[in-house]
């Protein structure tokens, strides 16, 4: 079990969005190769799907920290309440 209460990913799912980004990419790379046109109008298309790719990659991680922080702040909070709650003893009237 993931630190954070999820489940992991199985091997048969890594292993297919590996194969689908790099049939992706191939074939992009294949098609932008393979255009009739300028070699600075291929150079251009390239930089922007490797522009594209890298953005792509820094959202995701962004994404993900962003979830992962709060799940483990919402966690914390949670632990407070919790130790707040057994600390308190409401048949103590003192």
């Amino acid at each position: 079990m993931h630190p954070l209460g999820s489940s992991k990913d199985s091997a048969a799912w890594i292993i297919q969005t590996w194969a689908a980004f790099i049939l992706s990419i191939s074939m992009t790379t294949f098609g932008i190769v393979n255009l009739p046109v300028d070699s600075w109008i291929k150079g251009f298309m390239g930089m922007g799907l490797a522009f594209s790719v890298g953005s792509t990659f820094t959202l995701a991680k962004t994404t993900r920290d962003l979830h992962e922080a709060k799940r483990l702040t919402a966690r914390i909070d949670e632990a407070k309440v919790e130790k707040l709650l057994s600390q308190h003893d409401s048949l103590n009237l003192k």
